[in-house]
């Protein structure tokens, strides 16, 4: 489910699925020395273990949420298996469409390659 500033995300264990229930939040947030950047905060549970755990991505790097979170997600066991933690393009879209439009930020703009994790 998603809603402008928080993504829930939930699954149910069964055929090929563990037991997640994840809350994605974030915010656009400005500082003198950092410029604009992102303020992801994610906490839930997956298999009944809970976590909460923020993050922060540059301006020209937050489009690259889902891959972080999904790292953050495996980190507390979430299984490689189960891919991107993101799974609903429909939801996913939305979100990266409501931090383009947080950042004012449009296609083509520069992004520093150098800093991308991959």
């Amino acid at each position: 489910m998603f809603e402008p500033g928080h993504m829930q995300l939930r699954a149910l264990p069964g055929l090929d699925q563990q037991a997640v229930e994840i809350n994605l939040r974030y915010e656009v947030r400005h500082d003198a020395e950092k410029g604009t950047y992102v303020h992801f905060s994610m906490d839930g549970t997956i298999d009944g273990n809970a976590f909460k755990e923020e993050f922060d991505m540059p301006k020209d790097q937050a489009f690259n949420f889902a891959s972080d979170a999904t790292r953050i997600a495996q980190k507390h066991g979430l299984h490689p298996r189960f891919g991107p933690i993101v799974r609903i393009h429909k939801e996913y879209d939305a979100m990266f469409e409501d931090i383009r439009a947080k950042l004012g930020t449009h296609p083509g703009d520069p992004v520093d390659l150098d800093k991308m994790v991959p």
